[in-house]
């Protein structure tokens, strides 16, 4: 079935392809991952090329070669998703299988997020404080944070509208008179809260390179200080004080619970606490020393 099919990929292939995205309401940053993905493909094949089956597989194995299993999966996404839009879903190849991990390894602890805050706070970073707030108390996605505008401050809600769907996240009252307060001294009385010097909504990697400076300050791992972990920490201390799956994916806008079953996963530290409080075994007075 697959020995006459090829794809065709080329510029204006990959121009129409990010008109088809757009249509699709896909988020921008999904998009600009996908362009970068399939550049990454593009080059791969030799420019303004055709690829055909066997092509997309030697390609799954160069990507298996050179990158975390997790990454390569997300190029095959990007290409699977360029498929699609081709016409060439039949042609579409597997992602690789990870295995689940029943625990996290690197997920942050509350005590560590408020030392993060401090540290900001110490520094005069009173913006960078908030933003680490205001992702660590509702879930929100950094790439939502324009959301958050005097207005919805106003309502104590924030309405979010992203790939086509829409939720309401809730505002704690202390954080609401916190922004407030914040933008009042910032002169800012409407529209995004979160802005640059120039009035531009703050950048994804800028606050990553802000977040990941105050690793070395507080002691907390570099590997740990990223946006995203905070999103986790909200959904970890959510679930545990409701055991509410359900509401918890309506909350982080999720469409599958398997996804947020990730998000309520325990930690190594936590599953090493159950194993060593469960007796199973003799104590330490039969060991010779």
């Amino acid at each position: 079935m697959y020995e006459k099919m090829i794809c065709r990929v080329g510029h204006n292939e990959l121009k129409a392809f990010v008109s088809y995205l757009r249509e699709q309401e896909r988020a921008e940053a999904t998009i600009s991952k996908y362009l970068t993905d399939m550049n990454t493909f593009l080059k791969f094949i030799g420019e303004d090329s055709d690829a055909d089956r066997r092509k997309l597989l030697d390609y799954k194995e160069w990507l298996k070669e050179r990158y975390a299993v997790s990454s390569a999966n997300s190029m095959i996404a990007a290409l699977n998703s360029f498929l699609e839009f081709q016409g060439l879903s039949v042609m579409k190849i597997k992602s690789f299988k990870i295995q689940k991990k029943m625990f996290l390894e690197k997920e942050m602890t509350n005590k560590e997020y408020r030392n993060l805050v401090d540290s900001a706070q110490k520094k005069g970073k009173h913006q960078l404080a908030l933003i680490m707030e205001s992702i660590c108390a509702t879930g929100i996605r950094i790439s939502e944070l324009r959301y958050i505008t005097i207005e919805s401050l106003k309502k104590r809600r924030i309405e979010v509208n992203n790939k086509g769907k829409a939720r309401i996240i809730l505002l704690p009252d202390v954080l609401v008179k916190k922004l407030l307060y914040f933008a009042g001294k910032e002169r800012i009385d409407s529209g995004p809260v979160f802005v640059t010097k120039q009035g531009n909504p703050k950048n994804r990697s800028n606050i990553w390179a802000e977040m990941k400076s105050l690793s070395e300050d507080t002691g907390v791992d570099a590997k740990k200080v990223f946006p995203h972990n905070l999103r986790h920490l909200f959904a970890r201390t959510f679930y545990h004080a409701t055991k509410n799956l359900t509401a918890l994916a309506d909350i982080l806008g999720h469409s599958s619970l398997e996804v947020t079953r990730i998000y309520t996963a325990d930690t190594m530290a936590q599953f090493q606490a159950i194993i060593n409080g469960l007796g199973l075994i003799s104590d330490l007075g039969q060991v010779p020393c």
